[in-house]
């Protein structure tokens, strides 16, 4: 039995189509609920950057902003109440990294307990670089191979 496969060109079609509806589709696809929403536009927009500078502690690779999880949604209606309130995003910050811990930033702040955080990729760098560098300035020139010596000749009998 033959099985028919589809020519290249239709599938290129195909795999386009469901790449074009993927990125049409994607800006919907945000975690925050229509009711999230604060109607003072100025206050919304500084609630949406606070809330992409936070971490989701149950998602911890996504901002509370992306994530659906309820604690995200928790924190960004704390945000949005103490926006309300009439606290600074600096004081907002720190009410949640004296609850949460600095874990919940996703930049956080540079002191000698994270300087290893932030001090770390920079030494790896150099420590690559001296290496690079060691290995080119201590290079032997490319020197010749000997000369083949002529075959030896089979002893006569």
């Amino acid at each position: 039995m033959t099985r028919l496969r589809p020519s290249s060109a239709a599938f290129a079609k195909a795999v386009a189509v469901i790449f074009l509806a993927c990125i049409l589709t994607a800006p919907t696809a945000f975690a925050l609920n229509p009711g999230e929403a604060l109607d003072d536009a100025v206050l919304e927009k500084r609630a949406r950057a606070l809330s992409l500078e936070l971490r989701c502690l149950v998602c911890q690779n996504q901002s509370i902003d992306d994530s659906d999880a309820p604690l995200a949604q928790d924190l960004r209606a704390l945000v949005r109440a103490r926006l309300q309130a009439g606290d600074t995003d600096d004081e907002i910050r720190a009410a949640i990294v004296a609850r949460y811990g600095e874990f919940v930033l996703f930049r956080p702040v540079f002191a000698w307990h994270t300087a290893p955080l932030w001090l770390t990729p920079l030494l790896l760098m150099l420590f690559g670089l001296w290496l690079a560098l060691r290995k080119v300035l201590t290079r032997q020139p490319d020197t010749p191979p000997p000369p083949e010596s002529p075959p030896e000749a089979p002893p006569e009998t």
